[in-house]
C-alpha cells in the first residue's frame, strides 16, 4: 500500500491555520478534519471562529459543529472517532489535512493518547471541593510536591487539567508524567507537522481584531441563547464565560470584552509554548507564499 500521509497544520488562535488547510486541501485534492475541541459544537459558531460556509464549501471539511453542548464528548472518543474518519479517507486519498489548535486533540490523533488508571471518583470530588474551599494555590503546591515534572509544563490556571494530574498522582501513588510517552498504538499515516506563526505584538493585534469583529457579528447574542446552559463543560471557555459573567451583571460589557482579549492572548502564548515542545514541526512566517510550504511539503512527499 503506498504510504500515507497526515499534514497536521498548527499554531496559535487566529493566526489563519484555516486559510491555510483550505489552500493545501485544494492543492492536494483532498480532505480536512478539523481538531479545534470548540468547533465540534453545532451551538456555538461565531465564538470558535467556525470556518464560513464558503470555506467549508472550498474543500470537504469533518469534525465541524457536528455535536452538541449537551452530548458527553471527550479527547478520547475523538481520536476513536478521528482514526476511524483517516482510515476511510485513506481509501481515495494518499494525503489528508489536519487543522486546529487544541494540542491534547492534536496529539491524540498523531500519537495517541496516555493510558492512564482508572481512579476512585471520590477523589476528583474531595480535589473540586479543596479547590472551591481553598482555592487553585492548594492545588498548585501538592502538584509541585507530587509531580514537579508536570508542574513546570501544564497549565496551572486551568483547574480541569490540574485535578486530573493531581487524580493521578494521588489515586495511583505515581507520578502523573510517568504515565506520559509510553508507547501506544501505531498509525497507518505518516505525519508531517507545520506550524503557522507571527510576532507577538502582530498576533496579539490579530486576536484583538478578530473578538471586535465577533462581538460585531453576534457573539453576545449568540451567549445569551446559550445562557441557560452556562454550567456545562463546553461553554467553560473563553469568549463565553467572560460574556456570562456581564449577563450575570458581574462585569461591564467593555470590561468584559477586554477580559475575552487578555485571556485570548494568554490561551495563544499557552498554544505557542505547547506546539513549540513538538522539534519535529516546521515553522512558516503567518505572511508565507503557498509556494514556500508546497515546496517544502513535496520534498517530503515525493
Amino acid at each position: 500500500m503506498k504510504q500515507k500521509y497526515l499534514i497536521s497544520i498548527v499554531g496559535p488562535t487566529a493566526i489563519g491555520k484555516t486559510a491555510l488547510s483550505i489552500k493545501l486541501a485544494q492543492y492536494y485534492n483532498t480532505e480536512i478534519i478539523s481538531c479545534d475541541s470548540r468547533q465540534f459544537f453545532k451551538e456555538m459558531t461565531i465564538g470558535t471562529a467556525v470556518p464560513e460556509p464558503e470555506e467549508q464549501a472550498a474543500a470537504p471539511h469533518h469534525f465541524i459543529q457536528n455535536k452538541s453542548i449537551l452530548e458527553e464528548y471527550n479527547v478520547g472518543t475523538f481520536e476513536l472517532e478521528a482514526i476511524s474518519k483517516l482510515e476511510e479517507l485513506y481509501k481515495k486519498h494518499d494525503v489528508v489535512i489536519m487543522v486546529g489548535g487544541s494540542g491534547l486533540y492534536v496529539n491524540a490523533v498523531i500519537n495517541g493518547l496516555d493510558d492512564f488508571p482508572k481512579i476512585d471518583p471520590a477523589i476528583r470530588e474531595e480535589l473540586t471541593q479543596r479547590l472551591e474551599l481553598e482555592g487553585i494555590e492548594s492545588l498548585q503546591n501538592q502538584l509541585k510536591a507530587l509531580d514537579p515534572i508536570t508542574y513546570e509544563k501544564i497549565a496551572l490556571d486551568n483547574p480541569q487539567r490540574l485535578s486530573r494530574a493531581l487524580e493521578i498522582c494521588i489515586g495511583s501513588g505515581k507520578q502523573y508524567s510517568s504515565f506520559l510517552n509510553v508507547k501506544k498504538n501505531s498509525r497507518i499515516f505518516k505525519t508531517i507537522s507545520i506550524g503557522v506563526t507571527a510576532d507577538r505584538e502582530l498576533m496579539y493585534e490579530r486576536i484583538n481584531n478578530r473578538v471586535d469583529i465577533m462581538m460585531e457579528n453576534g457573539l453576545l447574542e449568540e451567549v445569551k441563547n446559550l445562557y441557560p446552559h452556562k454550567g456545562l463543560n463546553a461553554l467553560n471557555t473563553v469568549g463565553y464565560k467572560e460574556l456570562f459573567n456581564y449577563l450575570d451583571q458581574e462585569w461591564e460589557l467593555d470590561f468584559a470584552v477586554s477580559e475575552i482579549k487578555k485571556n485570548t492572548r494568554r490561551f495563544a502564548k499557552r498554544q505557542v509554548t505547547w506546539f513549540k515542545r513538538n522539534k519535529e514541526t516546521t515553522w512558516f512566517d503567518f505572511q508565507y507564499k503557498l509556494d514556500d510550504v508546497t515546496n517544502y511539503l513535496q520534498q517530503i512527499l515525493k
